[in-house]
């Protein structure tokens, strides 16, 4: 009675194992959310202001499903675009991305990239990311510079390792980004400064929600700043939430909006569209875009 009791057991848990893997890489991973924020960092009596913050496409060349329901997000109507990287995940993946973006191009817009918009991904141990110390390992090349003309053809800001100032909305906007911390190719230091006089807003930008870059940009008065690269923790416990952001940033803090610590500035992290091809799963963590609306504090 005892084995047949342990055999059921087995039975029952390998079961619901294999309808929980199904559920997460059929079903959850395919289901686009789009998030609003309202984000209080306006001027008093300013008009709202808003952002559509995309990350994470990791955008294979036939995942046309993902490339239509971004294309869609046009509707949303944002005065400013900002896509926080990790945009391929095959060497063939240029054109699926700018199938994605193009109703979105012709809106002001600005982009930094992650590791995974320049190297490749390659098979790893998904239990792997619970390991602070574990060596990176990438893969081939991407084409990274086809896409960066692209998106810059388009006139959208390059804010790898850069600084500029654009209009979107009626309103002067200053942006800091620097490229992926998660591979060290960030130089904060070659755009540091206090934030500019008689600019409206003012927004710092990276792919990896790295605290060294948080902290600087923060420090030099920036309102608002915006990541990706945690995928929200991806699978997440219900109830508890992301067990890992692959950085340093506190897991309470994997996605949405949150006050950064020691500041005034608050940061969105989008848990983003996509997922590493050799992990194609999302559990209790759907992909997602976000709105950000703009209001006064």
């Amino acid at each position: 009675m005892r084995k047949r009791s342990l055999i059921s057991a087995a039975a029952a848990l390998a079961a619901v194992g294999g309808a929980t893997f199904a559920y997460a890489s059929l079903i959850e991973r395919n289901m686009f959310t789009l998030r609003r924020f309202d984000v209080p960092v306006l001027d008093p009596d300013a008009e709202p202001l808003r952002i559509l913050h995309l990350s994470d496409l990791h955008m294979m060349p036939d995942q046309r499903r993902k490339q239509e329901w971004v294309a869609g997000l046009i509707g949303t109507d944002p005065d400013l675009v900002i896509v926080t990287g990790d945009n391929m995940a095959s060497p063939d993946a240029v054109p699926g991305v700018l199938r994605a973006l193009e109703p979105l191009l012709d809106l002001p817009g600005a982009f930094v990239f992650g590791s995974n918009d320049y190297r490749g991904p390659v098979w790893k141990n998904p239990l792997q990311y619970l390991l602070p110390d574990r060596e990176y390992v990438q893969g081939a090349d991407l084409p990274a510079e086809d896409l960066r003309a692209a998106f810059t053809d388009s006139g959208w800001a390059d804010l790898n390792n850069a600084r500029t100032v654009l209009k979107a909305g009626g309103r002067s906007i200053e942006l800091a980004g620097v490229d992926d911390p998660h591979v060290e190719r960030d130089d904060y230091a070659a755009v540091a400064g206090p934030i500019s006089d008689g600019v409206d807003l003012h927004l710092g930008v990276t792919h990896t929600p790295a605290s060294r870059v948080l902290d600087a940009m923060a420090a030099d008065g920036f309102e608002l700043l915006l990541a990706g690269h945690t995928h929200g923790g991806q699978v997440c416990v219900p109830g508890y939430g992301a067990l890992t952001t692959n950085c340093d940033l506190p897991t309470r803090m994997a996605k949405g909006l949150h006050r950064w610590p020691g500041s005034d500035a608050l940061l969105h992290v989008s848990a983003g569209l996509g997922t590493h091809p050799t992990a194609p799963i999302r559990f209790a963590c759907r992909p997602e875009a976000s709105v950000l609306t703009l209001i006064p504090r």
